[in-house]
Parts: structure tokens; C-alpha cells; sequence
């Protein structure tokens, strides 16, 4: 029975775990909790194998592969061979029968440094640089290694093979999974029995998957799932082949006594003992593994991990279903549906799918079935929409297998999802619909009826939503019975049909056209001033048998059709809409049918008029415009353009009429200037799409009428030319810092908005950053406006530091000193902002003084290692930084630091940024700010401007000052290293930056 008990998922605990019991014999008796059988070992470190005395001298260190079996990297140089079995299977070069024949052959030679090599790459693949070594693996225990790994393990990146972005660790991890399934493979035939090898490998997986270090948990948790799997592999073989023997016995021994072969028997006999024995040390080590390690860490703090434990147990259930699939192991999946995290309830999902699809195993789900199909069902409603179409599909493959597995109130708590808002979750409960209730939903009289029918009045009518997703429901159905494709995500590819599925899909296509070539005028009259509905209603003509129109006799239908189509082109500009009649014009303008003449002469007259009002239009505007001229020019290029993309316009003649607009725009500026000052207005908007808008099309428009629009002899176009004023720039400044720069969780705190509107809302701020970041990059906003975006550089990291950083990098090609003048008013900006909030008496091993230096820092590796083209950039920074720091005196008097003195402390990132001479001239504007008194001062107050003078002294030949003592050192007194000096015949740097 399943127990109904949740477990609480936790971090890797020691707890015993009394785990099920893998059971593969065919006969009654099973092995013990305790996993000791008869015969059997307790799992744990094996003992050393006895040394034979016979054995062969041992080989040099280096095997035929080039790689050293202790793990131990060998030294052959950059681009050498790779030399542990980790960077082998890293770089994927060789085939991985080929690397684990290279390791067996290893092993027959000698074990214990095979095995090492083994050890060494699970250590490796963790991540960890330790290493392993020979006296270790001979003289401790598990336990002692992997407590040495530990203390060896450099956990301050957090992160490690498995989790680090990128294609080439996405293939290491594929080869790393198929290096052990290669490896069991190979050996299933002797080594893995030879109670060696399988003990110590599963001894120290076990041990590293109950470590406190991530890495080593997630890893060896992967390498155990997989191992097991290749276990599960090996076992199923077995079973098969220990039935085939027991045939062949029986075979043999029910023939007469003088045509039984003695022999035969009793080879078959011992090979059916041989295979049983073997049988049972798979049995031995899938108990070991499933209870030292699946037990504990399916429930593991960490979703990743408890991901892979879930995705392997669903492989064993569809591998060897007669071992793993019963209620003792499907427990572990039914609990883990309540998981927290998207990507666990996913993996339980997709693993009970993989079940459901084979009808074949549904009276083993019958008792699981049973106890969590609500949790399934709910889950429908998932608030992860991804998961709710999963579960969708689950439930629908259950109502496959067995009518009676679900309630009427269970299909009534999917049924109402086609009115989803999610579209993904929509389409999947259609799919789920079209399954389980095919003639509902090919009941098109009476949806048809629903929606033409009259109010009588006390009678309850469809609402306005529900008219919209009753439609939708109805043109997804019809296109499902047309195309009779599988539902979505159901099949890969094209399916050829069988002769009834044809027969149904071309009686179902007969249906709906004489269904629909009279219903669909009438709907398209009652709804044309809808666009959502006209849009979807005009999708129906596609899936007609358009000979019915001439067959049929309903060229008045047809008729009917196309006026309303006309109407909905008069009615509407939505270019969803408009580009819907114009593919259906195009459709019923198909030249295999014989009403393509009548249809293309609605289709001529009706762009004859679009043409004629276009025409007119353009006329007024062109005279005296307003704003209906204005509307109606852009009323009929809307729809012409819908047509033009379906069909071939050239007989109109249109581009005249373009061509004049086009003129007009260039000959009469002011309408751009007009239009952008309307924009501008629309910044202070209250309503926050219209400002977001306003905003994109000042961008765009500035984008296109900056001065560069005169560039390649086009002086003739300067009236066009638009420079935005200090005003304009301003305002756009304050619109980015308001939309831009702000924190994401207040935003939507009271908005409620999930992970994919989050998502779209930063995609958003990102098109709004760009935009902006574009003017500056063009000189069209001034540069220092930069500085506001530079100084959030660290703070957005995430969600702007390639915007940022791109924008950096393209100031400095365009005006290097500029950049950099840029770069620390953002720093001084931070700065004041800091001496606001906490007065002047900053604390400056605060974490928002580090902020700010390490702003700086960042600042200064962006200029490089090629000092010559950065020193004029760098040395006015420094000025510009200096200029600041002493900007105010101290109202306190002369004697009191200047209230930016701290400053200098963030100036000090960029002082190995300047070449050795630029430090002096640097210095000596230092010192144009210093007095006698501020030179002798050694207070705390004081270190920022010992330190930034030492930065500069730094390479020298001025006394440096010592921040503890306030002594000198004389570096004229100290002989220079020879790595100090320059070489004698290294070009040498002329001249000296000027700092005024």
C-alpha cells in the first residue's frame, strides 16, 4: 500500500534511510531490509585484494591513452595530449568505447591505479582540485578522502562542472553520463562481479553524496542515477537470458530418456546457477545504491538534484517494469508531486507519461492511480503554466487507458481550462477535449446556434468573454477535424493516416463546409465591429472544400461571404484583421476553382475603392492638412499594405502617391518637430504605456533626424535636422531613471504579476535602456548624461551590464577623455548621493563605500593593458577626481580634512592605469592642493590622501609616506630588482601628459 505521507524535503542527512528493496528474481523470496542476503557482502570500503606473486613488472606510469592512471596531470606542454581520464571525457575527442577500453585495459593490468584514475574523475568532475593519491587510496577510508577533498575544495565561485553555462560543459555533462553507461556495459561480463570494483566505486559515491559540498552531493548523485540505470540495463539482460535457459532445461529434460543429453542438462543447469549468482550481485548492488543514495537525496535540499533521482526512477519503471513498477517505488514519484520547485514536478510528470502512453502497464498504476489522481488533476491549475499543460496531458493519457479512472467531477475541473488566459494551457485542454468528448466538440450546429441565437428575455445569454472563447473553441476544432493533426506535443512529424482516419477527415471537412459556407456570413455580420472575432471567424474559409460553392449551388452564400467581407475591410485598420480578409481573398482566389473569377472581381472592385480613397485622401493632405486628412491617408495605407503583402497591387499604380507623401515629409520639417514636441508632452502622460511610447518614438525619431543625417554630401536634408536642447535630453534622462532603474519586486508587489510577466516587464526596461543608450553613443544626447547610467553599472548587473558595458565601450572609441570624465562624475555622483544619506563622517569600510570602489575598480580594467592610448583619458580623470576631492574647504577650518577627501580612496582603482611618468606629473598636482600641515597628518581622517599619494608614488623616485609612522623611505636608498627596471632596449614613452 502507498503510504500517504509526504516527506519533508531536507538537506543530506545520515539517517539510515530504510529504503525499499530492488527485487529481480522470478521466485517469491527477496532479499532483507538489511540488504544482507545469503552469501552476500555488507557494502561498504572492500578489503585489498591479495597481491599474486606471479604478477607482471609493473608498466611505466603512462599508459598508451597518455594519461597517468593516478590522476595526476601530466606535464607535456600547452596544447598537449589530455592527460587525466576528467579532461578526456571533457574534451570529447576520443569515442567513449574506446576511452573505457583504455581504462579496463588498465585495470587487468594493475587495479589499484585504475581504480585511483576512477576516483580521481569523480573528485574532478565535482569540481575540485585535490587529488587523490596512491598512499591515500591504500591507508584511509572513504570517509578520510573525501573529508581531505573537502578541506581542499574552493567553494567561492559556486561553480562547478555541472552547473557552468555554455556548450562545452553541456557536452561534458552528456559524455560524463555516457562515459558510466559505457562503462558498465563493457564490464557486465566479468569485472563488475569481481567484488572489487563496483564495491569501491559505489562505496565512495555514497559517501560523496551524503557530503555537505554541493558539488560533490549533485555529482555523485548524477553518477549513481546513471550507474544505476546501467545496473537496470544489465539486470534485464540477465532476466532474459536466465528465462531462455530455464526453456531450454525444461525443453530438454521433458524429451525421452534416450534422446535427453546428460551434458546439455547439466550446462544448462550450471549456467542457469551462474546467472542466478550474477543476478543476485545486481540485485546487491542496485539495493546499495537505492538505499544509501536514491533515498536520501530524492529529497535533497537541492531541486537539481532531487530532479535527477526523479527522471532515473521513471527510467526503471519504463526499462524493467517488472522489478521497479510498483507501488513500493511510484510512491517516491506521487510524493515528490507536491515539490516545491517547477522543475521537479515537471520531471514527476514527464516520468508518469512515459508510463501512461504503454497500456499495457496500467493495472500496475491502477492502485496509484487511484491514490493520486486528485493531486494530479489539481495540478492542472498549476500556477507554473508549463506544468499545468504537462499535467493536462497526463490526465489525458489516463482517460486513454481506462474510462472509469476519472470522475465526471475530475473532466469538469480540466474542461474549463479552454477558457485559459495562458494560450498554451488553452490549446492543451482543447487537445485533451478533442481526445475525451470528439462529438461535443464536432457539434458545430449547436455552437453555432449559441452564437446566433436571440436573448429571449429571463434566459441567460453568453457573455461577451465567453462568445470570444467559444469561437476560438470552435476554429481550433474545425481545424483539428481538417488537418486531423495529432494534438500539440503529441507526435514528431508528419503521421501518415490510416484509410479511416482519411475517410473521417474528408467527411468531417464535407461537414463543416456545409455547415459553416451558410453560418459564416451570418456570424461576421452579428460580430464585424469585433476584431478579436472577425479575425478568428475569417480563419475558416482555409479548412472549406471550396467546390461545394459550384457543386453545391451556393454561389449566393458565396456572395453573401465576400460583402461582409468588404464591410469588416471598410470597418476596421487592425492589421490583425485586415491581413485575415486579405488571406482569405487570397484563398478563394485560387485558380484550381472555378468561382476564382467571381471572387476575384469582388477583389478588384473592393481595391479599386481603397486605391480612389487613398487618392483623395493624399489630395486634402497634400492642400490643407488636419486631422482627418491625417487619419484617412493612414486608414487606407494600412490597408493596402494588408493586401499588398497577399497580392499583386502593381496595376494600381501607388507608388505616385507614396512617392508625394514621402516628398512632402522632407519638403515641410516642421511636421517631424511638431510631432516630436508632442511626444515630449506625452512624457508627463499618466498613463504609463503612453509615456513608454512617447518615449520610444522620441528615441527613434532623434535616431533618425540627428545630424548624421546630413553625412555623405546630403547637406540638402539640414532642415530635417533635429538636436534635442538641454530641456528634451533632461526629460529623457528622468524617464530612465524612473522606469528604468528600479527594483522590479516593488514594482509588482502590488501587481501580482508572475515569472513570465516579469520577465516581459525586464524586457521592456532593456528596449527603454537600449533606446536611450543609442543617443548617447550617437553624440546626440551629451555624453555626461552617461554618467547617471554608468553609476548603476554594478547595482543592474544582471539586467543591464551587457547594455552598460556595450555603451562604455562605444563612448570611449567616439571621445576618450570625454568617456573618461564621464566615468568619474558617475563615481563622484555615487559619492554625493552617499554623503547625503550618511553625513559627512563616512564609514568607509562600509559595504556602500566597497560599492563604490569596486564600481571604480571595474571602471578601470575597462581601459585595458595598452596604457599609451589610455594615458591622456586616465591622467584627466585623476585631475577631474582631484579637482573634487578638494573642491570644498572644510567650514570647520584649514585644519579639518575636506569633506571629499574620502574620495581619493575611490580614486586610487585608477592609479595603475597611468604610465611611471604621468604618476609624477599626476603627484605634482597633488601636491598644488596640499599644505605643509596636510603632509604631516596621520589621523584616520587623513589615510584617503596617504594612500592615493602612495598609489602615485608607486614606481618612483619621490619619498613615499608611511601611513603608521609618518616616516619616509627613501626609495633612492633601496637598490631596484632587476624585474623593476625597464629593459635597456624597450621603447620608451616621450613626453608627458598636461594637467591644467
Amino acid at each position: 500500500m502507498i503510504n500517504s505521507e509526504f516527506p519533508v524535503l531536507q538537506d543530506s542527512s545520515n539517517e539510515s534511510g530504510q529504503g525499499d528493496t530492488v527485487s529481480l528474481s522470478l521466485s517469491v523470496s527477496e532479499l532483507d531490509d538489511t540488504g544482507e542476503g545469503k552469501g552476500k557482502k555488507k557494502r561498504g570500503r572492500p578489503g585489498r585484494p591479495p597481491q599474486a606473486t606471479n604478477k607482471k613488472a609493473r608498466k611505466s606510469p603512462v599508459d598508451k591513452g597518455g594519461r597517468r592512471p593516478n590522476g595526476m596531470a601530466q606535464q607535456n606542454g600547452e596544447g598537449g595530449d589530455p592527460t587525466t581520464l576528467f579532461e578526456v571525457v571533457k574534451l570529447g575527442k576520443s569515442a567513449m568505447q574506446s576511452v573505457v577500453d583504455d581504462w579496463i585495459e588498465s585495470y587487468k593490468q594493475d587495479r589499484d591505479m585504475a581504480l585511483l584514475d576512477l576516483i580521481n574523475f569523480f573528485i574532478q568532475c565535482s569540481g575540485c582540485k585535490g587529488t587523490v593519491r596512491i598512499e591515500m587510496f591504500r591507508n584511509m577510508q572513504n570517509a578520510e578522502i573525501i573529508r581531505k577533498m573537502t578541506e581542499e575544495f574552493d567553494e567561492d565561485s559556486g561553480d562547478y562542472p555541472l552547473t557552468i553555462a555554455g556548450p562545452q560543459w553541456k557536452k561534458f555533462r552528456y559524455n560524463f553520463c555516457e562515459f558510466i553507461g559505457v562503462l558498465i556495459r563493457q564490464c557486465q561480463y566479468s569485472i563488475i562481479y569481481d567484488e572489487y570494483m563496483m564495491d569501491t566505486v559505489i562505496s565512495l559515491l555514497t559517501g560523496l553524496s551524503d557530503s555537505q559540498v554541493r558539488a560533490f552531493r549533485h555529482t555523485s548523485t548524477l553518477a549513481a542515477m546513471k550507474l544505476m540505470t546501467a545496473l537496470v540495463n544489465v539486470a534485464l539482460n540477465l532476466s532474459i537470458n536466465q528465462d531462455n535457459t530455464q526453456r531450454q532445461y525444461e525443453a530438454e529434460r521433458n524429451k525421452v530418456a534416450g534422446k535427453r543429453a546428460t551434458d546439455k542438462l547439466e550446462l544448462l543447469l550450471e549456467k542457469r546457477k551462474e546467472l542466478q549468482e550474477n543476478q543476485d550481485e545486481i540485485e546487491n548492488m542496485m539495493n546499495s545504491i537505492f538505499k544509501g543514495i536514491f533515498v536520501h537525496r530524492y529529497r535533497d535540499a537541492i531541486a537539481e538534484i532531487r530532479a535527477i533521482c526523479i527522471e532515473e526512477i521513471g527510467v526503471w519503471m519504463k526499462l524493467y517494469s517488472d522489478a521497479f513498477l510498483n507501488d513500493s517505488y511510484l510512491k517516491y514519484v506521487g510524493w515528490t508531486l507536491h515539490d516545491r520547485v517547477r522543475e521537479v514536478r515537471l520531471k514527476c510528470l514527464k516520468a508518469l507519461q512515459t508510463l501512461y502512453t504503454n497500456r499495457g502497464l496500467f493495472p500496475k498504476l491502477e492502485l496509484f492511480t487511484n491514490r493520486f489522481k486528485d493531486r494530479i488533476v489539481s495540478m492542472t491549475l498549476d500556477k507554473e503554466y508549463d506544468v499545468a499543460v504537462e499535467a493536462i496531458r497526463l490526465v489525458t493519457l489516463i482517460l486513454h487507458g481506462s474510462e472509469d479512472a476519472l470522475s465526471n467531477e475530475d473532466c469538469e475541473n480540466v474542461y474549463h481550462l479552454v477558457y485559459s488566459a495562458h494560450r498554451p494551457v488553452a490549446v492543451a485542454n482543447v487537445d485533451y477535449l478533442w481526445d475525451s468528448s470528439q462529438e461535443l466538440l464536432k457539434d458545430w450546429d449547436c455552437m453555432i446556434e449559441l452564437l446566433l441565437e436571440e436573448p429571449v428575455q429571463g434566459e441567460e445569454v453568453l457573455g461577451d468573454r465567453h462568445e470570444s472563447a467559444l469561437i476560438e473553441l470552435m476554429v481550433c476544432t474545425i481545424r483539428q477535424a481538417a488537418e486531423a493533426h495529432p494534438p500539440v506535443g503529441r507526435g514528431t512529424g508528419k503521421r501518415v493516416l490510416t484509410a479511416k482516419e482519411k475517410k473521417t477527415q474528408v467527411d468531417d471537412k464535407n461537414k463543416l463546409t456545409e455547415h459553416f459556407i451558410i453560418a459564416l456570413p451570418m456570424l461576421l455580420s452579428k460580430y464585424q465591429a469585433d476584431a478579436e472575432k472577425v479575425a478568428n471567424l475569417l480563419q475558416i474559409p482555409q479548412y472549406f472544400d471550396l467546390e461545394v460553392y459550384s457543386s453545391g449551388r451556393m454561389e449566393k452564400h458565396l456572395d453573401a461571404l465576400l460583402k461582409q467581407i468588404r464591410v469588416v475591410v471598410e470597418k476596421h485598420t487592425e492589421t490583425e484583421v485586415l491581413e485575415a480578409c486579405s488571406k482569405t481573398y487570397s484563398i478563394l482566389c485560387s485558380e484550381e476553382y472555378t468561382i476564382m473569377n467571381r471572387v476575384d472581381i469582388a477583389r478588384s472592385q473592393l481595391i479599386d475603392e481603397l486605391t480612389d480613397r487613398f487618392s483623395h485622401s493624399v489630395e486634402d493632405l497634400l492642400q490643407e492638412a488636419d486631422d482627418d486628412d491625417i487619419y484617412n491617408v493612414l486608414s487606407s495605407l494600412k490597408k493596402l499594405t494588408a493586401f499588398h503583402n497577399a497580392h499583386d497591387l502593381t496595376k494600381w499604380d501607388l507608388f505616385k502617391n507614396c512617392y508625394r507623401l514621402l516628398k512632402m515629409g522632407i519638403e515641410q520639417g516642421r511636421v517631424v518637430k511638431s510631432f516630436l514636441a508632442v511626444c515630449q508632452q506625452c512624457l508627463s502622460n499618466v498613463n504609463t504605456p503612453v509615456k513608454e511610447q512617447a518615449f520610444m518614438l522620441l528615441c527613434d525619431l532623434l535616431m533618425i533626424f540627428s545630424h548624421q543625417l546630413t553625412t555623405g554630401s546630403r547637406e540638402a536634408l539640414q532642415p530635417l535636422v533635429f538636436n534635442p536642447d538641454n530641456t528634451l535630453q533632461s526629460e529623457l534622462l528622468s524617464f530612465v531613471l524612473d522606469h528604468v532603474f528600479i527594483d522590479q519586486d516593488d514594482e509588482n508587489q502590488s501587481m501580482g504579476e508572475d515569472e513570465a510577466n516579469k520577465i516581459e516587464a525586464l524586457h521592456k526596461r532593456r528596449n527603454l535602456l537600449a533606446a536611450f543608450s543609442k543617443l548617447i553613443i550617437y553624440d546626440i544626447v551629451d555624453m555626461p548624461a552617461a554618467a547617471d547610467i554608468f553609476k548603476h553599472y554594478m547595482k543592474y548587473y544582471n539586467d543591464y551590464g551587457d547594455i552598460i558595458k556595450e555603451t562604455l565601450s562605444k563612448t570611449r572609441q567616439t571621445d576618450k577623455i570625454q568617456c573618461a570624465k564621464t566615468l568619474i562624475l558617475s563615481l563622484q555622483q555615487l559619492f554625493n548621493e552617499l554623503v547625503q544619506d550618511q553625513g559627512p563622517n563616512l564609514d568607509r569600510t562600509s559595504s556602500h563605500v566597497s560599492g563604490i570602489k569596486e564600481l571604480a575598480r571595474r571602471f578601470a580594467l575597462t581601459f585595458g593593458l595598452d596604457q599609451i592610448k589610455t594615458r591622456e583619458a586616465v591622467a584627466t580623470l585623476h585631475k577631474d577626481g582631484i579637482d573634487f576631492a578638494f573642491k570644498f574647504p572644510n567650514p570647520k577650518g584649514a585644519e579639518y580634512p575636506p569633506p571629499n577627501l574620502a574620495f581619493l580612496e575611490v580614486l586610487c582603482e585608477f592609479s595603475s592605469k597611468l604610465l611611471r611618468q604621468d604618476k609624477k606629473t599626476v603627484h605634482s598636482y597633488l601636491e598644488k592642493f596640499m599644505t605643509e600641515y596636510m603632509m604631516e597628518r596621520r589621523e584616520d581622517v587623513w589615510l584617503p590622501l596617504i594612500a592615493y599619494r602612495n598609489s602615485l608614488l608607486t614606481g618612483g623616485d619621490e619619498d613615499r609616506m608611511s601611513v603608521t609612522t609618518g616616516s619616509t623611505t627613501s626609495r633612492a636608498s633601496t637598490v631596484r630588482s632587476k624585474r623593476g627596471r625597464p629593459p635597456l632596449h624597450k621603447k620608451r614613452t616621450d613626453g608627458e601628459v598636461t594637467l591644467r
